[in-house]
């Protein structure tokens, strides 16, 4: 995905891997080719030693462990019975006080595949890569306080080909980072996401608006945080807003 595809209103994207990501996937095959390597080295080495020098390398088969098998985890704890449920339950309630944002609500808080493409500038080519990336539904709230204005989206992936999740996500930190002025911090919870603040403000129709997002995945769901307003958005509102959206996740 180019420049001119990325989302309006969001950082968060889905397209082809960047170069960097290729570079992991070789780096992941050169490593598997180390443990295979080593694997024959280490038959040799044993096949040309004394009798008797190692013990064998075939051992005898271990006797099964008896006793009951562990109890299955109740829906409540079991991540994945939670994830395959309503998604929308996943996401922030909205505080105490606040006003419903109605630009991230979507339809009843769900975006379907058409809404989320139309959210990017070429929605017709962010369509097919949404369908290439297995999508298979995004959930999303916002609310006002004040002049500033909070927008959370999950987007889930079926992922039954590639981690489509974790290259949403990283591709948002890409657009997110590609902004002057950014400061950014590690999403407690996650391998790799981050919560962001852009601290050289935009200005739009005589209005000076300040930015802070978050782009972090778990598993199959990608998720994108945004807050803009009329002042500095402190680092800490944005990082207590990322640890309790991954908590619920």
């Amino acid at each position: 995905m180019d420049v001119s595809e990325r989302p309006v209103g969001g950082s968060e994207g889905t397209g082809e891997p960047r170069p960097r990501r290729r570079t992991a996937r070789l780096l992941t095959c050169a490593v598997a080719l180390g443990v295979i390597a080593g694997t024959c080295a280490g038959y040799l080495v044993q096949s040309a030693r004394e009798p008797g020098a190692l013990p064998p390398l075939s051992q005898p088969t271990l006797a099964q462990a008896r006793g009951a098998a562990p109890e299955p985890l109740a829906a409540a704890r079991d991540r994945q019975v939670r994830m395959d449920g309503d998604l929308r339950r996943m996401l922030l309630r909205k505080p105490a006080g606040a006003r419903d944002s109605a630009d991230a609500t979507g339809e009843d808080g769900w975006l379907s595949l058409p809404a989320y493409a139309a959210s990017f500038t070429k929605p017709k080519v962010a369509f097919d890569l949404l369908v290439r990336a297995q999508f298979r539904r995004a959930a999303t709230t916002g609310w006002r306080q004040g002049q500033r204005s909070t927008e959370i989206r999950l987007v889930q992936y079926r992922q039954e080909e590639d981690t489509s999740a974790a290259a949403a996500s990283e591709e948002g930190q890409y657009w997110a980072e590609k902004k002057p002025g950014t400061r950014s911090w590690p999403v407690p919870g996650t391998g790799d996401g981050l919560s962001y603040v852009h601290d050289r403000p935009t200005t739009q129709y005589g209005v000076t608006v300040y930015e802070a997002e978050v782009q972090a995945w778990r598993g199959d769901v990608a998720m994108a945080i945004w807050i803009y307003d009329t002042k500095p958005i402190p680092a800490t509102t944005v990082r207590d807003l990322a640890k309790r959206q991954m908590e619920r996740l």
